[in-house]
């Protein structure tokens, strides 16, 4: 469990141009997420995130998944769609989202924003749906 600290003030763009800041989406929880297409273990956190979003979306749930800058665009892009991910995807060409989240440089390295803008838990590698799903869950009951 992470000390609670304050999520950076940082904009998303979505892959089909829709922008969205962390600010708008305060009062959610919001998971971020940064991936790459040649990571083992990031696709096989694939399954996690659509069933996190089926089952919490619809409650207020946000998901989030940072390509890094290295992963090509259209690598990215082709994944989304032969995937059908549902949630937002950003391209991080420039590395200013890992940046702002500490410096991010291995993947997968996910954080979960509680409603209040802070990082209430963070995991560098592979996790389990058991970590998140409690914190989600008690997030969504105290909206």
């Amino acid at each position: 469990m992470a000390t609670q600290k304050n999520v950076p003030n940082v904009e998303f763009t979505a892959l089909n141009g829709e922008k969205i800041s962390l600010e708008r989406l305060r009062g959610k929880p919001v998971i971020v997420t940064f991936w790459a297409t040649d990571c083992a273990s990031c696709l096989k956190e694939i399954p996690i995130w659509l069933e996190l979003y089926s089952r919490f979306h619809a409650q207020g749930l946000e998901i989030i998944a940072v390509s890094m800058n290295y992963d090509p665009p259209n690598h990215v892009i082709e994944l989304s769609k032969q995937r059908t991910l549902p949630y937002l995807i950003t391209l991080d060409v420039d590395a200013k989202i890992a940046s702002a989240f500490g410096n991010v440089k291995v993947t997968p390295t996910t954080f979960l924003l509680n409603p209040k803008g802070k990082i209430a838990w963070q995991k560098l590698g592979l996790f389990e749906l058991a970590e998140l799903q409690p914190q989600i869950e008690n997030f969504l009951k105290e909206k």
